[in-house]
């Protein structure tokens, strides 16, 4: 089986996991992912095998129809990791000159990288600061599948 954050890293299985799980009912057929996405019906069942091996999804058959629907349990998993970082991290931007050195060395001695250090650090704050807000996103997502 598929490690299971490497069936979600998809953005295809993704795309499919929002249809699953923003329709009432909870159940959505193949033919109406295929037609939601755009994408043809050979790629579509190719995702749905993936996410079902993964235990992602549960399929119902009828017929000929296939209707799928998402399983949260796993979902709420990730969820709880991904929350798992969320916590701030340190604020090494914004520090004044004399305050800068003072910060980075309490926090590992990074200054020894020289002169834009505190660009870089100012950089990866805004960039870290971003990764934790769609983090916090993505988890409130995952709970949306719960249901």
């Amino acid at each position: 089986m598929a490690d299971i954050f490497t069936v979600v890293a998809d953005g295809t299985r993704r795309d499919i996991l929002g249809v699953l799980r923003d329709r009432e009912g909870g159940e959505v057929s193949v033919s109406e992912i295929v037609a939601t996405l755009g994408l043809s019906q050979p790629t579509v069942s190719k995702h749905l095998k993936v996410l079902r091996d993964a235990g992602l999804v549960s399929v119902r058959e009828e017929g000929q129809h296939r209707y799928y629907s998402v399983l949260s349990d796993p979902l709420s998993e990730i969820g709880g990791f991904v929350a798992s970082f969320s916590a701030p991290l340190p604020d090494l931007a914004g520090a004044e000159e004399g305050e800068e050195a003072e910060r980075v060395e309490e926090h590992g001695g990074a200054h020894a990288l020289g002169p834009g250090a505190a660009d870089a650090a100012a950089r990866i704050g805004e960039v870290a600061a971003e990764l934790g807000f769609r983090a916090r996103q993505a988890v409130e997502r995952l709970r949306g599948l719960g249901g």
